[in-house]
This record gives C-alpha cells, structure tokens and sequence, in this order.
C-alpha cells in the first residue's frame, strides 16, 4: 500500500508521461495483461488510456487490471489512468516514493 504523500509524488512523476497503452472493446486480455506487466517491471510508472469503444470505464479497467497485475492504481482521470509497481529487476533505476 502506498501512502498518500507517495500517491501525490507518482501522480506529479506521471503528469509529463504520455499513455504507451490503450484499452479498447476487447478489454483486457491475457496478453494485454502480459505486456502490462513487462512495461511494470522495465518502467514501474505506467499511463493507459481507455478508448471510446471499451465496454468498461476507465475506474473498472484500472480496478481490473489491478487486480490482475498486483500493481497500484495512482489515479484515474478521465479516459487515462496510472499504475504503479515496484519492479523487481536491479537494472532498473527504481522511482524513490519518499520525498
């Protein structure tokens, strides 16, 4: 769980990152949620935006995919979201959550 403080300092971190995955009518499937988790692990900040012609809203496609890849849901606004989790590679500079 992430604290509100840590939540303030990814939503500032994401708000110069640009979507690198959309979400259209066919929701989420296993290798959207695959390519999820590869972008988790090499980025640990991700953007997704929801297109017009998903089922879902963005909120239930964040709460799915949160479900699915164990990873934070930062914010929702709109049709983009942001999710975050700590990768598990060394290779990765990792996002320092306190401030």
């Amino acid at each position: 769980m992430i604290t509100t403080k840590q939540r303030a300092n990814l939503r500032k971190r994401a708000s110069v990152l640009t979507p690198i995955m959309q979400v259209g009518k066919d929701v989420i499937k296993d290798e959207s949620i695959k390519q999820i988790e590869d972008m988790l692990e090499k980025r640990e900040l991700v953007k997704i935006r929801v297109l017009n012609n998903c089922e879902l809203n963005s909120k239930q496609v964040a709460t799915l995919v949160q479900e699915k890849t164990n990873c934070e849901v930062v914010q929702v606004i709109g049709k983009i979201f942001v999710i975050y989790r700590r990768s598990s590679r060394n290779d990765v500079e990792h996002i320092k959550l306190d401030v």
